[in-house]
């Protein structure tokens, strides 16, 4: 069953276009981007912070992270490293979820981000109240949540996961005989669920880049490019899916562009992970996977509006005034902490040799 009657209608949530938001973002050159530059690695020392960013943020905010001792990856090991990290700031560049998801982990440390307004449409489209009430009407299920979902909805979740992780979990609660509320991307709750057979009730909402990559364009320019590997998000839509050559989470496709022998790839997720891309495997070539076609409105155009608010401005401006800074009400904290840590345990026992019915 991927759907049932009573999953509230949210609606798709309104996003600001990323051509807009860009262009309200101040864009350094030259000397003014270097003097920028320093002055931000200055601060992190002065005021010990560490710099975490996610793949889909801004090249320039990749490179400070990667030279300042902070970290660029994926949203489960942004979390593992900066729950390790000694740093007693923590400045998370990328949406409001990750930085909540720091918070979290490690309520002893000051977390900042660039800016509040930078969320997810997986959590918008999971309002907690209404999420609450589903979970409630189907207490014998188990609940798992991506972690693009707000602080609130972890609390009520059993278990949290990341894509790099979830098809593990999922897995492993089918075989130990356990039924599952997924939420709250439907195409990933769909391709788990086709993946492992387990038994799972689907949120129904999406994310606003991946929603956008369309199947029939997509076998119209692997046509154009026949030796690309096609490497895809497991938030794209089935179709599109279907087409992959590698189906993963943004650290795993990375990975393939070193593994697989292709010139190119045609990559169907967030541009912002091409910056990476390009890092690891220098003499290939990266194509954005098409966001045209019957029913797009290439509102994202592949590449996050939330995420494109990260900027060098805001990283510098929020280091200067300690602004911006997360919090996390206690009580729903120590919830989401319980469901968070089931998950980094999880992946720590994969890493160490457990769980090995789940690969």
């Amino acid at each position: 069953m991927s759907s049932t009657p009573d999953i509230p209608n949210i609606g798709i949530p309104q996003a600001p276009a990323t051509a807009r938001v860009m262009a309200t973002i101040p864009h350094y050159t030259g000397a003014e981007r270097e003097r920028v530059i320093g002055r931000i690695k200055h601060l992190l020392t002065a005021k010990d912070a560490v710099l975490v960013a996610h793949y889909y943020t801004d090249g320039d905010l990749q490179m400070l992270a990667d030279q300042t001792g902070g970290f660029v990856s994926d949203s489960l090991e942004m979390a593992r490293f900066g729950n390790r990290h000694p740093a007693s700031t923590l400045v998370v560049a990328g949406v409001r979820f990750m930085g909540e998801t720091a918070k979290i982990l490690n309520p002893e440390k000051r977390v900042l981000m660039p800016t509040l307004e930078a969320t997810c449409s997986l959590d918008i489209g999971c309002p907690a109240k209404e999420f609450k009430a589903f979970c409630d009407a189907h207490p014998e299920r188990t609940v798992v949540v991506y972690a693009n979902t707000s602080a609130e909805v972890k609390a009520r979740a059993d278990w949290v996961v990341t894509s790099s992780i979830a098809l593990k979990v999922a897995k492993f609660l089918h075989d130990t005989g356990e039924k599952i509320i997924w939420a709250p991307d439907r195409h990933l709750g769909r391709y788990i669920q086709k993946e492992t057979g387990a038994d799972m009730l689907l949120w129904q909402a999406s994310c606003v880049v991946h929603d956008e990559f369309r199947a029939e364009a997509l076998f119209r320019l692997k046509q154009k490019h026949p030796d690309a590997g096609v490497l895809v998000h497991p938030e794209s839509p089935e179709g599109v899916i279907e087409m992959a050559d590698v189906v993963g989470s943004t650290t795993q496709l990375i990975k393939a562009t070193t593994r697989l022998t292709n010139p190119e790839f045609i990559v169907a997720t967030d541009n912002g992970i091409f910056y990476k891309m390009k890092e690891v495997a220098p003499g290939k070539k990266f194509i954005e996977a098409p966001t045209g076609g019957a029913g797009a409105t290439c509102t994202s155009c592949a590449h996050c509006p939330w995420m494109a608010m990260n900027g060098l401005h805001n990283l510098l401006g929020v280091l200067e005034t300690g602004e911006h800074e997360i919090h996390v009400d206690e009580a729903i904290r120590v919830q989401a902490l319980r469901s968070t840590q089931r998950m980094i345990d999880f992946a720590n026992g994969l890493n160490q040799g457990r769980h090995k019915q789940t690969d």
